[in-house]
């Protein structure tokens, strides 16, 4: 709960600052009555399939996104994800031998006992074909590309007092590109020209790992979405329409 508040203060204050600077730079053309622009933060629990862990790393994300309106109550919503992390917590033995990963030991050979967790900074790209229903409630689905920039096995440990982090880079391990699907729900407050809560679950295809089958992502996405502008005149024109 703690990492959710955070995550939606980091939000809010990024985007009374992003607010100031797209308006300046681009005025009103990123809103029109069939595109809606805005900002998408929230956190997402991830894993790994293929292991003897299945622990959820819990993390935080944030982006932008475009729903562009096609029909009255269908359109199509995307954007990317440019703060985003995919990855599994508490690997076991057996999972750091899968990796071939060895484990940390001190300078007279002993392990050192603590947590290794596999993660990754990733760019992600939904492509959802949504619905949205008259009382302000959405269902999408569509497909979902990623992008893999960093990648490491990570070992954390409390040694003495001291939190110690130890990261192994291993992004020429993985397969760099991953794609799947996504389903989604959602609800807008304000009647519809507010902010949007929403609830994601993605499904990569492809192996996370090159030569280890069967790893594949997968997340669960509370998110919250902030449109810059449009919701001010989406009220205008229901209060003109009166």
């Amino acid at each position: 709960m703690k990492k959710l508040l955070l995550a939606l203060l980091v939000l809010f204050s990024v985007q009374a600052k992003s607010q100031i600077l797209i308006s300046l730079l681009f005025g009103d053309k990123l809103n029109s009555e069939w595109m809606e622009f805005g900002l998408e933060g929230g956190l997402n629990w991830a894993t790994e399939s293929g292991f003897e862990s299945s622990s959820y790393a819990q993390k935080w994300n944030l982006g932008f996104y475009f729903n562009i309106r096609v029909q009255e109550q269908w359109s199509v919503y995307t954007g990317v994800l440019v703060k985003s992390n995919m990855g599994i917590n508490k690997l076991t033995d057996n999972d750091l031998n899968t990796l071939g990963s060895n484990k940390i030991v001190d300078p007279d050979g002993n392990i050192i006992e603590g947590d290794y967790s596999h993660k990754m900074n990733t760019f992600l790209v939904p492509i959802l074909m949504r619905y949205n229903f008259k009382n302000h409630i959405y269902v999408a689905a569509g497909p979902q590309a990623g992008l893999a920039y960093k990648s490491w096995i990570e070992f954390n440990s409390d040694i003495d007092g001291y939190d110690v982090a130890v990261k192994d880079y291993n992004k020429e391990a993985i397969n760099r590109f991953d794609v799947g699907v996504t389903v989604a729900a959602g609800w807008r407050m304000m009647q519809g020209t507010g902010w949007t809560v929403s609830g994601k679950y993605y499904y990569g295809f492809v192996d996370v790992f090159k030569d280890i089958s069967g790893t594949n992502n997968s997340s669960f996405f509370v998110s919250l979405n902030i449109p810059i502008g449009a919701g001010d005149k989406d009220a205008l024109k229901k209060e003109e329409k009166k």
